[in-house]
C-alpha cells in the first residue's frame, strides 16, 4: 500500500475525532517527527510532514468538566471511614471538595501549614499563582484530626499525608493522588470524563458562582494569578447567564 498525503491526513483526522486536545497535539508532533525520520532514512522520496494538519484550538472553547455538588457529596459519603486508608482518603477528598485546591497542593500540605490555634490552613501554590490562607472549617478539621491522631504513620516527614503501606513516605507523584480520587469516584458509581482531583476543583468553582460570588473572589480562592484563567467558569455561571439571555421570539401571525 503506497503512502500518500491523503492517507496520512485521513488517519490523523480519524484519530483526532475521538481524542482530546492533548492527545491530538502529541500525535501531531509524533507523526511529523516520524515522517521526517522516514525522509532522512530514504523510506519516502519527498517530505510529507505537511500532510499532518494543524487543528485549531480556541481558548475557552470547552466547558469545565467536573462533579456536580450532589455527586461530590456522594463520593464523600461512599468512603468507608472505618479503615486506615478510608480515613486518609476521606481527609484528602474533603480538602479537595471544601477548598477546590489542586491535587499537588494537597500532596504538598505540611503539618506546619495547619494553624490550629487560629483555625486557618495554608495552601502553597503549586504553579505560578498565589498562596491561599483559608479558614479551617469544622468538617475539614475533624477529618484531619481523625487521620493524624489515629492513622498517620509516626514518621518524621513534614507532609500531612503519607502512604498507607511500608515503606511510608509522602505521595510522590500527582498520578498517585489522581488514582486515589478516581478510585473513590468510581466506587460512588459516577461516570465522569475526568476523574482526577481537578473534577473537585471545577465543582468548587461552579458552587461558588452559584452562591453569588464574583469571578474575582473565585480567582482569589483558586489561587489564579490572572483573572482570565477563571473566565472558563462563566460558562457554568447560570445565574449570570440568565440575566443576559434573550426572550424566545414569538411567532407573529399575518
Amino acid at each position: 500500500m503506497r503512502l500518500t498525503a491523503q492517507r496520512i491526513e485521513d488517519f490523523f483526522l480519524s484519530y483526532a475525532h475521538s481524542m482530546g486536545r492533548s492527545a491530538r497535539h502529541s500525535m501531531q508532533s509524533a507523526l511529523r517527527s516520524f515522517l521526517r525520520f522516514c525522509l532522512h532514512r530514504g523510506y519516502i522520496e519527498h517530505s510529507m510532514d505537511h500532510a499532518v494538519l494543524t487543528l485549531r484550538t480556541y481558548k475557552l472553547a470547552t466547558v469545565p468538566r467536573g462533579l456536580s455538588d450532589t455527586e461530590a457529596q456522594r463520593v464523600l459519603q461512599c468512603i468507608d471511614r472505618s479503615s486506615h486508608v478510608g480515613r486518609r482518603d476521606y481527609a484528602m477528598v474533603q480538602l479537595l471538595y471544601t477548598y477546590g485546591v489542586r491535587g499537588g497542593q494537597v500532596r504538598a500540605l505540611r503539618l506546619e501549614d495547619i494553624d490550629w490555634a487560629h483555625n486557618q490552613i495554608l495552601f502553597k501554590t503549586s504553579k505560578q499563582g498565589k498562596d491561599s490562607r483559608l479558614p479551617l472549617t469544622a468538617e475539614v478539621g475533624e477529618s484531619l484530626l481523625d487521620y493524624l491522631q489515629n492513622d498517620r504513620p509516626p514518621y518524621g516527614y513534614p507532609h500531612v499525608f503519607l502512604s498507607c503501606r511500608a515503606p511510608y513516605h509522602p505521595l510522590p507523584y500527582s498520578s498517585s493522588l489522581s488514582a486515589i480520587v478516581e478510585r473513590r469516584i468510581r466506587a460512588a458509581g459516577i461516570e465522569l470524563f475526568s476523574k482526577g482531583a481537578h473534577a473537585f476543583r471545577h465543582c468548587f468553582a461552579t458552587r461558588m458562582l452559584q452562591k453569588g460570588h464574583s469571578l474575582k473572589e473565585v480567582a482569589d480562592v483558586l489561587g489564579h494569578r490572572h483573572l482570565g484563567t477563571t473566565f472558563i467558569y462563566t460558562k457554568v455561571d447560570f445565574n449570570a447567564l440568565k440575566q443576559v439571555a434573550l426572550e424566545w421570539p414569538q411567532e407573529v401571525s399575518r
